[in-house]
């Protein structure tokens, strides 16, 4: 087996021709895991993956235990009502109290196959709400896969990089977007893939109120729930709450992953929670389209029913499980999730150490939270450059312009798959780069 690095270049051009990329700076999540794997076949050299953001964590046996009784009762056999099952909407109703302290009752909670079902299912609704309106507005940079749904369903989008618009300026780009394009709703994460910034109070506001003067609709993505681990959200009941703009709107949609705050990505279950007054809301344009008008009947029985029959009924009792145990405090979360703000922060500092610099490097002047992502760079290089560069020594990332950035000289890090063992490895390889290609 390979451990030397660099590998020779021919062997990495050869790769890149079979797999017809052009410019590395393009290629997608997905696209730079086949590609990583293909060179680890080729060379034999064990690949540092941190393109993906796969959780390095394993499910709790909270979740295991209750899946597998639910397959002892026969479930597996049953279709799951497509809404989800009644105890998990109960928790989901009572998560969202507890550590967001927003009152949501069960019926507007809504299970879904991943975040990526919830997200696709509100795109199909947010350019159909308005027949003189079809561009979603993504507040950037972000999670690359959403702009490929809506690519995919022929969509308009609008995008800006919200790092030269943090604080009060935040409301007149906005204003100036939505006066100007057909935008039909908004989307950010929160805290912020890939650059692990967190919105204020102030900035969540400002969205709110935009979305009340515009009538638009929010969707308000929290992939990383509870993960900007400068503050602890894991108390139930307890301040502080995860920041949300469901205090300022009542135009708010929520994804709520289970994938990483709860490692559980691989039984692909998410939650998709709905402003009851936004539920209600009747659009005459979407009659064109679904059997109903109201907003919540047409998202549920026609936009997430097209989509998938739903979700598994294991995972719905595995899920249940676990947020019954965190909505009791038989189970924090962030006691697991925490380790990788550990890892983010030992990572940094090997790659500052060697050339490297962050290139979102602070949080409206504050010290940036280590968690999930950050950003790199490389003097004299462009993204495609660095990550093909990268490719070399065996580690694999994504360029920051898939993600909407403007700042197309950099690429982002994922820590969630790096064990300890790794990290002198990753030190080794950064240093043996940084002699080749320090000026």
């Amino acid at each position: 087996m390979k451990t030397q690095v660099p590998i020779d270049p021919k062997e990495l051009d050869e790769l890149l021709k079979e797999t017809h990329f052009d410019d590395l700076g393009n290629a997608s999540i997905r696209e730079v895991v086949r590609l990583s794997q293909n060179i680890e076949k080729k060379t034999g050299l064990p690949f540092i993956h941190m393109e993906m953001g796969v959780p390095g964590l394993d499910v709790n046996r909270i979740a295991a235990e209750a899946e597998a009784e639910a397959f002892a009762r026969g479930y597996a056999s049953k279709y799951a009502p497509i809404a989800g099952i009644e105890p998990l909407k109960e928790e989901m109703s009572k998560f969202v109290k507890n550590f967001i302290n927003i009152e949501i009752p069960p019926e507007y909670c809504f299970v879904t196959v991943g975040s990526a079902q919830g997200s696709i299912a509100l795109f199909l609704m947010a350019n159909r709400l308005f027949r003189d309106r079809a561009g979603i507005l993504f507040i950037d940079p972000g999670f690359p896969v959403q702009k490929l749904q809506v690519k995919v369903l022929g969509y308009d989008y609008e995008t800006f990089d919200v790092f030269n618009y943090r604080g009060d300026r935040l409301k007149d780009k906005l204003e100036e977007i939505v006066k100007e394009k057909n935008i039909s709703s908004i989307l950010y994460s929160n805290p912020n893939n890939p650059t692990w910034i967190s919105f204020t109070e102030e900035e969540l506001k400002i969205i709110g109120e935009v979305a009340n003067e515009h009538n638009l609709m929010i969707i308000e993505d929290l992939a990383y729930f509870g993960m900007d681990f400068r503050k602890d959200y894991s108390h139930p009941g307890e301040p502080p709450y995860q920041p949300t703009v469901a205090k300022y709107t009542d135009n708010w949609t929520m994804l709520i992953s289970a994938s990483k705050a709860f490692s559980y990505a691989g039984q692909r279950i998410g939650m998709l929670i709905v402003s009851d007054k936004l539920y209600h809301k009747k659009f005459p344009d979407l009659s064109r389209y679904y059997s109903s008008d109201q907003f919540g009947h047409a998202l549920v029985y026609n936009a997430l029913y097209s989509l998938s029959a739903g979700v598994a009924h294991t995972p719905q009792y595995g899920l249940t499980a676990l947020l019954k145990a965190v909505n009791e405090g038989r189970y924090n979360f962030r006691e697991d999730v925490k380790v990788y703000g550990k890892r983010a922060e030992e990572l940094k500092k090997i790659f500052l150490e060697n050339g490297f610099h962050i290139v979102y490097d602070n949080d409206l002047g504050e010290e940036l939270a280590n968690g999930f992502y950050f950003t790199i760079a490389y003097e004299g290089m462009t993204g495609g450059e660095l990550l093909k560069n990268l490719l070399l020594y065996g580690i694999s990332t994504i360029a920051l312009q898939t993600t909407g950035s403007e700042r197309h000289e950099g690429l982002r890090a994922c820590v969630s798959q790096i064990q300890e063992e790794q990290i002198p490895v990753i030190e080794e390889r950064l240093r043996i780069f940084h002699k080749n290609f320090g000026k």
